[in-house]
């Protein structure tokens, strides 16, 4: 199975969503390394794929989806206003809470994103 770390970055009713090269849009994060800690890949993958650096980290959830666990944390982040994609990423952008239906996305991400905006 594999484990990766996914990062909700919201701010002022909107949440962080990035994009590869024709692929569909999807929350910041990545696979969490031999030897590291979901926590330190989500800062690592927030900051490799944004350029954000993460202030703090709340554990929201634990999700299996397929042969995929997710380990969702929120980040509250110090440089909200510079996202900007890198390395892989070829697109980021900040989509309204209620605009996450209309996105091209996969079901689990709609699902993360829903059960976050349900908790607030």
């Amino acid at each position: 199975m594999k484990i990766r770390a996914t990062v909700i970055c919201e701010h002022e009713g909107h949440i962080l969503f990035v994009r590869k090269a024709r692929s569909k849009w999807a929350l910041p994060g990545g696979k969490v390394e031999r030897d590291e800690r979901p926590v330190g890949a989500a800062e690592r993958e927030l900051e490799e794929e944004t350029g954000l650096n993460v202030d703090g980290l709340l554990y929201l959830q634990e999700l299996k989806a397929r042969d995929t666990l997710h380990h969702v944390f929120e980040a509250s982040v110090v440089n909200i206003d510079e996202a900007r994609p890198r390395n892989e990423i070829v697109d980021c952008c900040w989509h309204a809470y209620e605009n996450v239906d209309q996105l091209d996305t996969t079901d689990v991400t709609r699902h993360i994103v829903k059960s976050f905006v349900r908790r607030l």
